[in-house]
């Protein structure tokens, strides 16, 4: 068992934070004020739950990058995101990475800020840091790992990320940690096809993955 620092890192969306809802309430919201009529959520079907949200607004027919990532998007997406719930498990798998003596942190594509305010406290309590949008260069770039582990003083070796997309996978190789595939996010088993270092079913099974890769059995 090494004796070096060791640090877990999360995407939030679709791995601590189950917001499917609460994001495609926010794509139909800005898309039925832009386009002047309302669209029910059975238009937006859940097979394209995996895309990024410009690209869902996209195939409503709202192709505008001003509006996609604009004021509009943020409010849209801060209101929705007050439904959005931590997945049942949540606080005990940081709870049990903290018995183990990691540091746990979050790299998202939420502003540090609305992770504040979305974020449960018995949750972000665990967070040692948080990097958000704007923070660093976005996924799939490992900017944001680097800079996460960078304010841990962890170094890459003694670290993996947990994250649900194939730009989650892709970041932590460009970062050098090992990769959870979190298969009950928002990409499902098809994960699987992006190579992540392990490919986990329940976000309970994390913290014994996560032992088992950085050596802390």
């Amino acid at each position: 068992m090494s004796s070096s620092p060791a640090a877990v890192l999360f995407d939030l969306d679709g791995v601590l934070l189950d917001s499917r809802r609460a994001m495609r309430q926010a794509v139909l919201g800005v898309a039925s004020a832009m386009l002047g009529k309302f669209l029910a959520e059975s238009e937006l079907p859940a097979g394209l739950d995996h895309l990024r949200h410009d690209e869902l607004l996209a195939h409503l027919g709202v192709a505008d990058e001003e509006v996609a990532f604009g004021m509009a998007w943020e409010i849209a997406l801060g209101v929705a995101m007050r439904n959005a719930s931590p997945f049942p498990g949540a606080v005990e798998v940081l709870q049990d990475l903290a018995a183990a003596g990691t540091e746990i942190g979050v790299v998202t594509m939420q502003p540090r800020s609305r992770v504040a305010s979305i974020v449960p406290q018995e949750l972000s309590s665990y967070f040692t840091v948080v990097v958000g949008w704007g923070d660093a260069e976005p996924k799939p770039s490992g900017a944001g790992i680097e800079l996460a582990l960078d304010r841990l003083g962890v170094p890459p070796d003694r670290a993996c990320f947990v994250g649900d997309s194939p730009s989650d996978i892709a970041a932590a190789s460009a970062a050098g940690v090992r990769s959870i595939g979190a298969a009950w996010g928002y990409t499902g088993a098809a994960l699987e096809s992006c190579d992540p270092t392990v490919l986990l079913h329940a976000l309970t099974h994390v913290p014994d993955a996560a032992k088992r890769l950085l050596g802390l059995w």
